[in-house]
């Protein structure tokens, strides 16, 4: 049984305008809601990442931004979170779908990593762009309590000393964190979905039930967001420090920071929070999906009834 048969009906058919708007929606839904969800976590990672010597750990920052600020320092940033992610999730997994299927007709005979690699690349190019201004805000707002309370005020503050550069200083790096983060994200989800299905299940994704199919969504979005998690995280640390001008250029900032450091600052408390938080977006972008009649995500590379009959014909 279908999962369209089990919701009654899709409301729309794949690879439709309808369908990408749904996997537009979604996407925003998803990555607004989860990171709003866990601003407490990110600003003790930014804070962290802009002050080590004052933050040295999770539980000293914790501490002494609620001695300090009081607990509303924990949700400083909320709007940049919630509509600057929400843009980013838009165009992430809405034009990843897009560019999936422009690929795939497009390389027809190439391995599908390839088809994975560039569509979730260029995607990701358009939705870092969006992306870029809020992130500015954001993490100067959490890191500089005086600066500016949230976006109302923190983006015309930003425009009018530092113009279109000052929202957009952090864009390289951004790239430099996001690109290999969702290249690594949507490649690992992809390839673990059909590992699952192909190797662990051994049915067909349309033979499962709804809960089985959310469960192997989320156990391949956890595996998706802690892996690209370490990828990313020398990136991740370049971006806190250049959009808090602890360094005017990105080889200022490597070498400030230190290359050891780039790959283990904050790195625990980032890895708590993008595992969690990927899984929760997959979760909630497959739950819209399929209340809306459709297929789960991930891509199962040959139907496993086919490999059944291929095994017995070799014997």
């Amino acid at each position: 049984m279908s999962s369209s048969s089990l919701i009654g009906g899709k409301v729309c058919e794949e690879f439709t305008p309808g369908y990408y708007g749904i996997c537009t929606i979604g996407g925003m839904l998803s990555a607004g809601t989860t990171h709003l969800a866990i601003t407490p976590l990110d600003v003790l990672k930014v804070n962290m990442q802009v002050h080590p010597i004052k933050y040295s750990s999770i539980s000293t920052c914790f501490t002494t931004l609620l001695r300090e600020q009081g607990p509303s320092a924990f949700w400083r940033g909320w709007a940049g979170k919630f509509f600057g992610y929400g843009v980013q999730g838009a165009c992430r997994f809405g034009l990843y779908e897009y560019f999936k299927k422009v690929y795939s007709n497009l390389l027809v005979d190439q391995n599908k990593s390839v088809v994975f690699f560039a569509s979730s690349a260029s995607a990701e190019v358009i939705a870092n762009v969006a992306l870029c201004p809020f992130e500015a805000i954001k993490v100067r707002v959490q890191a500089q309590p005086h600066f500016a309370k949230g976006l109302t005020d923190g983006f015309p503050r930003i425009y009018a000393s530092e113009g279109i550069h000052g929202l957009y200083r952090g864009l390289i790096p951004l790239l430099g964190r996001n690109l290999p983060f969702s290249i690594v994200m949507f490649s690992t989800f992809e390839h673990t979905v059909n590992f699952l299905y192909r190797n662990i299940i051994q049915k067909r994704k349309e033979e499962c039930s709804r809960a089985q199919q959310l469960g192997v969504t989320c156990f391949a979005g956890y595996a998706a967001g802690s892996i690209g998690s370490i990828i990313s995280n020398p990136a991740d640390n370049i971006v806190a420090s250049l959009n808090n001008k602890k360094a005017s250029s990105l080889k200022l900032a490597v070498k400030k920071i230190g290359f050891l450091n780039l790959f283990t600052r904050s790195l625990p408390i980032r890895i708590m929070l993008v595992g969690p938080v990927v899984t929760l977006q997959w979760l909630f972008y497959d739950t819209i999906k399929i209340f809306s009649g459709l297929p789960t995500s991930g891509h199962v590379t040959k139907d496993i009834e086919e490999d059944k009959m291929a095994e017995s014909h070799s014997r």
